[in-house]
């Protein structure tokens, strides 16, 4: 028998998928703890009056290690479940964010006032939860031993082909209105993204499963195609930090996160159906289902992250100009806000502990407010002297 045939009846399929599943959820719940244990820790460091480096602290170093185990589960869980089953899981580290965001809120509220403030997330999290149980329940059962040799009957198909050859030429174009016209917009970083994290889980799947197999007694890494695939993971995982990135600085996180789990869990979906033929056994209403069930996922993460606060661009601030002697009032976002540096200041304002004062911005745009015109007008001679 053909060892690419994928059947239900496999009686190791349902306990390999369970397997895979639950090595997913545990990943990212440990991802979304060890990004908060690493965020308190950053926010004590911030507030301490002797700062250390991030790196000589123990509870750093504790939400590193959480990081380390939960990524290499997740690396693990793709050996096991359906690329289709995997990716979708990644809303449980946005659900899981949002848990504990709950449970560590700082600012006190009362029941009625947080219950109305934070209504629209916990539906998100109920429909995320209903989704994610749709899904896990009616997706793909698909069963395959990832030895060398069937990862390169896939690699040879034409399906496989022609998705990568449509791929290539999105991506390209995509790249070409992104450096050449300067297109930074939200959607096409995350489009450049979600392609090379397609790329990414072909290869993590296709790498994990021969390192599972290796584990278990069946060499597959002297196989060239270890090797190609080893290589493609760490690019398109380089290249995809480097995009986000640029996300990052130009965009809010929070519409960030939710875009780029829409767009690259639909790619990865489809990447698992292409090149792991993971659909090919399944009937309609098992599809059906299980695009319910990813909807439901892409709704909840949507208002999750909808109900987030984004910090604000700009806040006006006064500074004191001081050639004329007369307050300004900057309210029109072209100058950028002053850094206390660690002491107390207003502006130009700083108190005399041996701190510099900054650089203050030129408002250009608006004339300066002061409550005297008259007496400004008059010049520095009309001043009352103290």
């Amino acid at each position: 028998a053909n060892r690419m045939d994928i059947s239900r009846a496999d009686g190791g399929s349902y306990t390999d998928n369970l397997i895979g599943t639950l090595l997913a959820i545990f990943g990212n719940v440990l991802v979304s703890i060890s990004l908060s244990i690493q965020k308190y820790s950053h926010v004590m460091l911030a507030g301490a009056k002797d700062p250390r480096a991030f790196y000589r602290t123990k509870t750093w170093w504790c939400g590193f290690v959480l990081t380390c185990l939960g990524e290499g589960a997740n690396f693990v869980s793709y050996a096991f479940a359906p690329l289709a089953l995997v990716a979708p899981l990644n809303g449980v580290s946005v659900v899981t964010s949002t848990i504990l965001g709950f449970i560590f809120l700082r600012e006190k509220s009362k029941p009625k006032d947080f219950a109305k403030r934070y209504a629209l997330s916990f539906l998100g999290c109920v429909i995320t939860v209903a989704g994610t149980y749709l899904f896990v329940a009616f997706g793909p059962n698909s069963h395959e031993k990832l030895e060398a040799e069937n990862i390169v009957k896939h690699v040879i198909g034409w399906p496989v082909l022609l998705y990568l050859l449509l791929e290539i030429i999105t991506f390209c174009l995509l790249l070409y209105f992104y450096k050449q016209r300067d297109a930074k917009y939200l959607v096409i970083i995350l489009l450049l993204v979600a392609l090379l994290g397609s790329v990414t889980v072909i290869t993590v799947k296709a790498v994990s499963g021969m390192l599972v197999l290796t584990a278990e007694g069946t060499m597959q890494l002297d196989n060239p195609i270890f090797s190609v695939m080893f290589v493609c993971m760490v690019a398109s995982v380089v290249f995809q930090a480097r995009f986000l990135s640029q996300a990052c600085r130009l965009y809010d996180s929070s519409l960030i996160a939710c875009v780029s789990y829409i767009l690259s869990t639909i790619f990865a979906v489809v990447a698992g159906a292409v090149f792991y033929l993971e659909f090919n056994n399944e009937d309609v209403l098992h599809i059906c289902m299980f695009l319910l069930g990813s909807t439901f996922c892409f709704l909840g993460v949507f208002l999750i992250t909808r109900n987030r606060k984004t910090t604000k661009a700009f806040e006006p601030y006064v500074t004191m100009d001081m050639t004329n002697g007369v307050p300004t009032i900057h309210d029109k976002g072209t100058a950028v806000q002053p850094d206390c540096n660690g002491s107390f200041s207003y502006g130009a304002l700083v108190n005399n502990d041996g701190v510099a004062p900054v650089t203050l911005p030129v408002n250009l745009e608006q004339p300066p407010v002061c409550s005297r015109s008259a007496n400004a007008s008059q010049g520095p001679h009309d001043l009352k002297k103290d």
